[in-house]
């Protein structure tokens, strides 16, 4: 697969649909941490609205930490998921013991605080300081594994062979953009619940599976057609 043309048109196709969800329109690492925190098994529309009135409450890692535990229980009810609280909790003592409240930027650091996973890690080092880290899930997972036509599964995440095809695509010029264009296009376009829309693909010539699915389109001359035109 032409990796340059996949990168640009993900990107492209990410400026033009981008979600301005609050968190995406900050740099702040506390935020994105925040926010990832919240998003937890959590749909976006339903973080959004507790997002804004939890950062304007509590904007740093010192004001939150000084919040009681009731508090933030509050705060954060509607969002489900009670041991979400006492984790954020843990969470921000411990960078304020350990970091002097500032966010670490080292993925290693990073992993060494309570609750934060290997995505949650990479994607505050992407969207925080827009590192080119590979934001893998299952969503990202399902994506890559419809593009190269492989069998996917819960485990794919864990899979070395689906971590490195995920981290060889991420664009390093602009991967912020990138992976937030990409869990945008699993989220409405290659989705799980119904059939991918083939017609809004924006990589459908590049889709292993997409282009098995839409009729048996030439696939190499439709490459060639995209090395020609869109991505010189």
């Amino acid at each position: 697969m032409d990796i340059t043309c996949f990168r640009k048109k993900i990107v492209a196709w990410g400026k033009e649909n981008f979600r301005p969800y609050p968190w995406r329109l900050s740099g702040d690492p506390y935020r994105i941490l925040i926010a990832e925190l919240m998003l937890h098994r959590t749909q976006a529309r339903q973080v959004s609205k507790v997002y804004e009135v939890f950062v304007s409450r509590y904007q740093d890692v010192f004001s939150l930490a000084q919040a009681s535990e009731q508090e933030l229980e509050t705060s954060l009810y509607s969002l489900g998921l009670r041991w979400r609280t006492s984790l954020i909790r843990r969470l921000v003592l411990n960078i304020t013991e350990r970091f002097s409240g500032i966010v670490p930027e080292s993925k290693e650091e990073l992993m060494s605080l309570p609750g934060v996973s290997d995505y949650v890690a990479s994607a505050v080092r992407c969207f925080a300081w827009n590192h080119p880290e590979a934001v893998i899930d299952t969503n990202t997972v399902r994506v890559v594994g419809r593009l190269y036509n492989l069998t996917t599964k819960d485990s794919s995440r864990r899979s070395t062979r689906f971590r490195n095809l995920i981290a060889e695509l991420v664009d390093p010029k602009e991967p912020r953009m990138y992976n937030y264009a990409l869990l945008d296009l699993a989220d409405t376009i290659c989705t799980k619940r119904r059939l991918p829309s083939h017609s809004l693909c924006p990589v459908l010539e590049l889709c292993l599976l997409g282009m098995a699915q839409s009729g048996g389109e030439n696939q190499t001359i439709r490459q060639v057609e995209c090395k020609q035109t869109t991505c010189p």
